[in-house]
């Protein structure tokens, strides 16, 4: 795998460097509700400052509006970003970029603009690099471009799971679909010792087996209705009564699963075990939680849910790497080429 080159090569001094950052962080009343992402940026940022940058400007979207829509104004995140950079007049952060419809559909007039901007170009947001927008992808290939250090990190980590994992490597995933999730499952099929399978894509692997070799849970917790009250009970896997559902994996199948992840030297988790946000049916996808943070094995998780679980488990500064890029992790480990990277000229191998 080619790593692209980084932004510490890069000679910044008296120039103006474009950073296109991942600041798609949750709003509530008008205010930053979660700056995850904004912290994930400042090193990048920092970087760029203390070699001298004569200007840093920043782009990102927010959110999915259809056009301009002050409920995702770009202001409240870049008074946070200002707020944990304690920046000068050097930074100067642009309007959501999905405000212009030119945008998500790579436009190139759009590209000249955000290139007219800047000396110099760094991408530093890996949740956005599955995606060939014009922030991402199309000013990339009018710039001198560089990987930020987040994005930098991500492809490294990523990547050895990919190329170079150390073994016994376990890998974990759940969610909903097998159809979303149905690539990367092969992929890593091909190389992990175990592909551990969870949530409501192990139901459906059981009902219409896929030609992946992955283990299902042996029992679950099943509920009378899609309900967060429902009446529930463990029963096996098997043997879910007509018209129950299975919300969660069973007490037998967290600690059958936790058994190779503890024996494990690299673990990868991607999506819940069950449904999550209801607490009565959380207790399988905190105890992976709990076990994947309890290995010394090298772990990453990956994925939206999976990354909430071990934060409200308190358990995130036991797991090595968290990625902060969902559909583009999982993209990256089927395989498939990322335009943002790819728009990149390459450096090294990983």
């Amino acid at each position: 795998m080619k790593l692209p080159r980084s932004v510490r090569e890069a000679d910044v001094a008296g120039q103006r460097v474009l950073v296109r950052a991942d600041l798609n962080v949750p709003l509530e009343d008008g205010r930053v509700a979660d700056d995850t992402r904004i912290r994930a940026a400042l090193p990048t940022l920092r970087l760029l400052l203390d070699q001298g940058a004569a200007e840093v400007v920043v782009c990102s979207h927010l959110g999915r509006p259809q056009g301009p829509d002050p409920a995702f104004a770009i202001a409240p995140v870049a008074d946070r970003l200002r707020e944990l950079l304690a920046a000068n007049g050097r930074v100067r952060v642009l309007e959501n970029t999905r405000f212009d419809p030119r945008e998500t559909a790579n436009d190139p007039k759009l590209a000249a603009e955000l290139a007219a901007q800047a000396d110099l170009y760094v991408n530093d947001a890996f949740g956005s690099a599955h995606r060939a927008h014009a922030s991402t992808e199309g000013v990339a290939r009018l710039l001198p471009a560089y990987a930020g250090l987040l994005l930098e990190r991500e492809l490294e980590e990523l990547g050895r799971l990919l190329e170079a994992p150390e073994h016994p490597f376990v890998a974990i995933v759940g969610g909903a679909k097998v159809a979303d999730k149905i690539g990367v499952l092969r992929s890593l099929a091909e190389r992990a010792d175990a592909v551990l399978v969870g949530g409501k894509m192990a139901e459906e692997i059981r009902v219409d087996p896929i030609e992946v070799a992955v283990e299902l849970p042996s029992d679950v917790v099943a509920a009378a209705a899609f309900e967060p009250d429902a009446e529930a009970m463990v029963v096996a896997a098997d043997e879910v009564p007509d018209g129950w559902l299975g919300l969660d994996i069973g007490p037998a199948t967290r600690e059958a699963y936790a058994q190779p992840v503890a024996a494990a030297r690299t673990v990868f988790w991607n999506g819940p075990m069950g449904v999550f946000e209801w607490p009565r049916f959380a207790e399988g996808t905190l105890a992976i939680a709990h076990a994947v943070a309890e290995t010394e094995a090298h772990t990453v998780v990956g994925g939206g849910d999976s990354v909430r679980a071990v934060r409200e488990a308190g358990i995130a500064g036991e797991i090595d790497w968290i990625s902060t890029g969902g559909g583009a992790a999982l993209e990256l480990l089927e395989g498939k080429e990322l335009p943002g990277v790819a728009a990149i000229p390459a450096a090294r191998d990983l």
